[in-house]
């Protein structure tokens, strides 16, 4: 099984040079992940790189939610409905760990663009569309019965709510644990490792040009089918091959503002009306609430989009027009994060009129490009990515592959027996963790955090307290960044504190009060130069500032 830790690159790197791999995929978002672990798990031998760290794009930076796409029923997305309202369920059974149940109250209020009969027959409509288990099935709500679910929802005007489930994930870990599943098959995966440019082959691309973002080293890497997944720089990448033609990505931003729940102590997710007529979600999390999302055109640097001041503003207005009681300011704000969507372009349709669908393009020299599509929907766009490719492999070389097994298989950290048997394994795995050490709520954490992976973690703290006093690291910041670097290639602080644990974006304290001594430990087991550790921590301080607003005014 190839090494899924940043220890190991030099090992990675010589295994991708050595002979031709059947698919190469360019990109580690959710999608990309979602196709190598589609690939490799049918026998199809499978590398994927990424320039950045994995999920660092879009897969990072979404409203965190696996959703079945209530909001397209107004643009009658029928067959989009249905299909990731039933993946919303594989997701969950997959992975329950990374992937929970969440109430969602949709309130309507005189005058909106919802009212009680148009709110009761969509949601009876999306219940039947999108497969909703019968005891997840719609409600719905009187005023008194939303305010007692909900206090700080404004009471004037409110004529009741509907009442249904969503699911709520961290997009990141939902990447990472598809990609280390996909390495447990045999996939090859690099972060930091850079397409500069492909190699051809009588007009055929047959491989790619890499550079290891680390070192400066380049390398080659032979495919017989190349999948460009690269999210909001697919059109890039099918500049470097000379085919960006037709079709090509409208890319929109989406920002997020978090708040400390002693401010914002919001009891209930809600999904509620904006006064321009979109709609945005407010949702309770680890201590936070969290509040999103905008959707406007983007034409900036695409791997660094900010949350601006007119974003902000216009988020507080959103917040102030249906809890109008907290009075909330841009003081009030602890952290936030942009995101951005690469949508397919629709002449005359602004951002949030745009399809969610997505699509597949190839290209004369066989380069297949997937764009748009929903983090929902990952695994079925996968697998109709994978099962093009496995058909021109059987075509070209005459070798069949198995159909796609992803639906019925457990995600790196899922193998609990789907969402019940992951509850009777978390009870029990939180008693462990309490011998080994650590209070209820640390362990209960860690638990949710990394599932049946957690006995890895549980080693950790239970190794001889030398390493941890070494750094004087917290025990359990210790093991999971053990864990983090030997198990899911984290290289960097920003790695750690913002894909691996998301504490960037609802603990920025935490960040601020664990972040040298995590730089010194990483520093210390790869060897970094004083000036590699400088410019590591340079770039955490940078993203610290930009998710506190720090450095709107540069905008």
């Amino acid at each position: 099984m190839p090494a899924f830790s940043s220890l190991k690159r030099d090992e990675i790197i010589s295994d991708m040079q050595e002979e031709p791999f059947d698919l190469l995929i360019i990109g580690g978002g959710i999608t990309g992940a979602g196709i190598a672990l589609d690939a490799a798990s049918r026998g199809i031998k499978t590398a994927l790189v990424d320039m950045q760290d994995f999920a660092a794009g879009t897969s990072s930076r979404s409203t965190k939610l696996v959703h079945g796409g209530l909001r397209y029923l107004k643009q009658l997305e029928v067959k989009l409905i249905a299909e990731v309202g039933r993946e919303r369920e594989i997701v969950y059974e997959n992975g329950p760990h990374v992937t929970t149940p969440e109430w969602m109250m949709l309130p309507f209020y005189e005058g909106g663009t919802f009212g009680p009969f148009t709110t009761n027959v969509g949601l009876r409509v999306y219940d039947l569309l999108a497969g909703v288990k019968r005891e997840e099935r719609r409600k719905m709500l009187s005023p008194e019965e939303a305010l007692k679910k909900e206090p700080l929802l404004k009471p004037e005007g409110l004529k009741g709510a509907g009442y249904y489930v969503e699911y709520k994930t961290d997009d990141a870990r939902l990447t990472l644990e598809v990609l280390k599943k996909a390495a447990e098959f045999g996939a090859c995966a690099l972060n930091y490792a850079k397409l500069t440019q492909f190699l051809y082959n009588d007009g055929r691309a047959e491989g790619a040009v890499i550079e290891d973002q680390i070192t400066g080293q380049c390398f080659h890497v032979y495919a017989r089918k190349i999948v460009n997944a690269a999210g909001p720089w697919v059109d890039t990448i099918r500049l470097k091959d000379q085919s960006r033609r037709g079709k090509h990505l409208h890319i929109t931003k989406g920002v997020h503002l978090v708040f400390d729940q002693n401010r914002f102590p919001l009891k209930q997710a809600v999904y509620f009306d904006t006064p321009d007529g979109r709609m945005v979600f407010a949702i309770p999390r680890e201590g936070k609430t969290y509040v999103g999302t905008t959707d406007t055109s983007y034409t900036g640097n695409l791997a660094a989009p900010r949350a601006t001041e007119e974003d902000r503003y216009y988020l507080l207005q959103a917040i102030d027009s249906i809890f109008p009681e907290l009075k909330i300011q841009a003081d009030d704000v602890e952290s936030t994060w942009a995101g951005l969507r690469p949508l397919i372009y629709e002449e005359g349709k602004n951002p949030s009129e745009i399809s969610r669908k997505d699509e597949l393009f190839t290209s004369d020299s066989g380069l297949m490009s997937i764009a748009g599509g929903k983090l929902t929907g990952y695994r079925k766009m996968a697998e109709e990515v994978v099962d093009l490719v496995a058909r021109e492999l059987q075509k070209e070389m005459g070798q069949t592959f198995p159909k796609s097994r992803t639906r019925y298989l457990p995600i790196s950290g899922g193998e609990a027996g789907g969402s019940q048997g992951f509850e009777r394994y978390k009870q029990r795995k939180i008693k462990e963790g309490l011998r080994a050490g650590l209070d209820e709520k640390t362990s209960r954490e860690l638990v949710e955090r990394y599932g049946t992976n957690v006995d890895l973690i549980f080693q950790y703290v239970q190794e001889d307290g030398g390493n941890e006093n070494q750094w004087k690291l917290d025990l359990a910041v210790y093991a999971m960044l053990c864990y983090a670097v030997e198990h899911e290639m984290a290289y960097t602080p920003a790695d750690f504190f913002i894909r691996r644990t998301g504490a960037l974006y609802f603990h920025i304290d935490w960040v601020q009060e664990h972040k040298e001594k995590v730089a010194a430990y990483l520093a210390h087991r790869h060897g970094w130069t004083e000036e590699q550790r400088e410019g590591y921590s340079a770039e955490l301080n940078q993203f610290v500032k930009e998710a506190r607003m720090d450095v709107a005014s540069e905008m």
